[in-house]
C-alpha cells in the first residue's frame, strides 16, 4: 500500500510540476504582449494628462476630465479601475486608461461645433428655428449626437456630420478600443496564468502529502513486524 501511494504521489507531484511550468511560461508570454502595448503607446506618446492635485484633465481642465469620466462611467456603464489612473504612470497601457482616451476623444466630437457654408443650389434649410438659404454660413453646435443621431435628409446635419465625427475620430476610436480589448486580454491572461501555476502548486502538494503518508504506513508497518512475528512464536 505505501508504494502505490509513494508512486501516486510522485506521478501528482511530477504533473504540477508540469502545470506551474506552462503557468510560467504563459506569464512570461503575457508580461511580453504588456511591455510591447507599453511600447506602442510610448512611442505614439498617447498619454493622459493631470493637475498637481491628481485629478484628470482635459485641455487643461479638471472640469472636462471629470466630465468625461463621469460619461464613462455613467453612460457607457464602464467598470472603470481607478487604481489604473495613475498620475506618476500617465502612459496609456491599461483598459480603464485606454476608455477614457476614447471617451475623451468621443466627449469632444458630442460636444463640438463647425462653420461652414451652404453650397449654391442647396434648398432652404431650417435648423435651430432659422431658415437658412444657399451661401449662407452656419454655425452647427452638437448636443450630444453621435453618428447615427444626426439627420441626415436635412442638409445642415449631414454636412455637419461629416465635419465632426471625421474618418480621424473613427480611426482613433477604433484604435484605442483595440487597445483596450488588449488590455483586458492581457489582464485575464497574468490571471489565468497565476491559476495554472496554483493548480500545478495544489498537484504538487498533494503528491508530496502522499510520499510523506506513504512513508508513514511504511514506518508503522515495520513496526507492525515483530509483534505480529512474537504473536506467531508463543502460538507455535
Amino acid at each position: 500500500m505505501s508504494a502505490r501511494l509513494k508512486k501516486l504521489g510522485l506521478v501528482l507531484a511530477a504533473l504540477g510540476l508540469i502545470f506551474m511550468a506552462g503557468g510560467a511560461f504563459a506569464f512570461t508570454k503575457v508580461q511580453a504582449g504588456a511591455d510591447s502595448l507599453q511600447a506602442f503607446s510610448g512611442v505614439q506618446n498617447v498619454a493622459l494628462t493631470y493637475d498637481d492635485n491628481g485629478n484628470l484633465t482635459s485641455h487643461g481642465s479638471a472640469d472636462e476630465g471629470a466630465a468625461i469620466l463621469a460619461m464613462l462611467k455613467d453612460d457607457w456603464k464602464y467598470p472603470v479601475n481607478m487604481s489604473d489612473l495613475n498620475p506618476k504612470d500617465p502612459v496609456v497601457n491599461t483598459g480603464t486608461e485606454y476608455m477614457y482616451q476614447m471617451a475623451m476623444i468621443s466627449y469632444h466630437t458630442l460636444h463640438g461645433s463647425v462653420t461652414f457654408t451652404l453650397p449654391e443650389g442647396s434648398a432652404d434649410t431650417t435648423y435651430d428655428g432659422t431658415v437658412y438659404h444657399a451661401g449662407d454660413t452656419v454655425t452647427f453646435v452638437n448636443d450630444g449626437k453621435y453618428w447615427t443621431g444626426f439627420d441626415r435628409n436635412n442638409p445642415i446635419e449631414a454636412t455637419a456630420r461629416n465635419l465632426l465625427w471625421t474618418g480621424t475620430a473613427h480611426a482613433l476610436i477604433a484604435e484605442l478600443g483595440v487597445g483596450s480589448v488588449t488590455a483586458s486580454t492581457l489582464q485575464m491572461g497574468y490571471g489565468l496564468s497565476v491559476l495554472i501555476v496554483g493548480i500545478g502548486g495544489t498537484f504538487v502538494l498533494a503528491g508530496l502529502g502522499l510520499v510523506w503518508a506513504a512513508a508513514g504506513v511504511a514506518a508503522a508497518d515495520e513496526k507492525a513486524k515483530p509483534v505480529v512475528k512474537a504473536k506467531a512464536k508463543a502460538k507455535s
